[in-house]
């Protein structure tokens, strides 16, 4: 779809032009209208079933939902459909500006979401729009209709906040992305578009695994799999990440991926960088969501291991992912301070650090 589309959104109360005009228009919301839409022209439910008999001018993609031409839809329109279906916005709504964002009222709390809303992100791993027989969209449980035709709704209590997409209502991309993977049988699959969504910079891993165990799908064997792959390669860029900036912004070299001891042998935990001779240690938050998920064990044993290099003098700067991919430099003048106010804190114990 072409990234430049013009917002969608209904034709106002005042809207008069002729329905040839409309059937004509390049603009898919004149093309796309549904019954309530067509009655502000005086078309009423007769007039548009007859304009959809085979070898009519137009045809009836979803119930309610009329295309003013004959020819197969485009993915804009029925993606349009889709909504006006599930939204059932008024004829007299007031039209979304082009430049409104997405407070705007539109469709009446309905959004895109699964495969469709991962391919206008622009997932490669995801089918494309053309190819997809059917089309997600989340609603409010409460909503009282039914899937049909390309349309399948997904119920939810609670509605995140859409994303404006080519002036779409798209699902965030961690929704999509449980919503695509809850009908997703095979771990390989699972793992190409987790690994998509971080290693395109969407969403970060815990944010991924929050949602889906929100949704449930941790209780799938094949998805634990994918899940613990996905970390790993959040992990990994992180980590890249953390190199770029020792290096880019001119900080002394640590001793990397180590794990620290008391002289006698008392193991301490590991940490992703140290710099002995300033007592500073760096250690990655990549599994923040799935420790406090998992009853708080991990998350409590992690407070612990921090707890206690701070007693012992070692001041241990948390990054996480995002800080680390949002403001890297932010976060190289964290660390800076750090080394640099060394010589004012109390001497701290002397540990080793032995390769992780």
């Amino acid at each position: 779809m072409n990234n430049n589309t013009t917002p969608l959104a209904p034709l106002s109360s005042g809207s008069s032009a002729p329905l040839g005009d409309l059937s004509a228009s390049r603009d898919v919301r004149r093309r796309v209208l549904t019954l309530a839409q067509l009655r502000e022209h005086g078309v009423g439910g007769p007039r548009a079933a007859a304009e959809c008999r085979p070898g009519g001018p137009w045809q009836q993609l979803l119930p309610g939902v009329f295309l003013l031409h004959p020819g197969t839809p485009t993915s804009e329109e029925r993606l349009r459909a889709v909504l006006l279906y599930a939204g059932r916005p008024a004829a007299k709504a007031v039209p979304v500006p082009a430049q409104a964002g997405p407070d705007a009222p539109a469709y009446d709390s309905v959004m895109i979401t699964g495969p469709a809303a991962l391919a206008l992100y622009g997932f490669s791993s995801s089918p494309g729009l053309l190819s997809l027989d059917r089309i997600d969209v989340l609603v409010p449980r409460t909503r009282r209709l039914r899937s049909t035709g390309c349309a399948r709704l997904i119920r939810a209590h609670a509605l995140p906040r859409p994303e404006q997409v080519t002036g779409l209502p798209v699902a965030p991309v961690a929704r999509a992305v449980a919503d695509a993977i809850a009908d997703l049988s095979e771990a390989r699959t699972v793992v190409a578009v987790l690994t998509e969504a971080v290693r395109g910079g969407h969403c970060e891993p815990a944010v991924v695994v929050r949602e889906l165990t929100l949704s449930g799908l941790l209780a799938r064997p094949h998805v634990v799999q994918a899940v613990d792959t996905l970390l790993a390669e959040g992990r990994t860029l992180a980590e890249g990440r953390l190199y770029e900036m020792v290096r880019a912004y001119g900080l002394s070299e640590p001793v990397w991926n180590v794990e620290l001891r008391l002289p006698g042998g008392a193991k301490l935990g590991t940490v992703d960088a140290y710099w002995p001779e300033f007592a500073v240690a760096v250690e990655l938050d990549t599994r923040a969501a799935a420790d406090e998920d998992d009853d708080g064990a991990g998350w409590a044993e992690a407070v612990r291991k921090r707890e206690h290099l701070e007693r012992l003098g070692i001041t241990v700067v948390h990054l996480t992912p995002r800080k680390l991919r949002e403001s890297l430099d932010q976060q190289a003048t964290v660390v800076r301070t750090a080394l640099m106010t060394a010589d004012a804190r109390d001497p701290a114990a002397k540990l080793l650090a032995l390769p992780r």
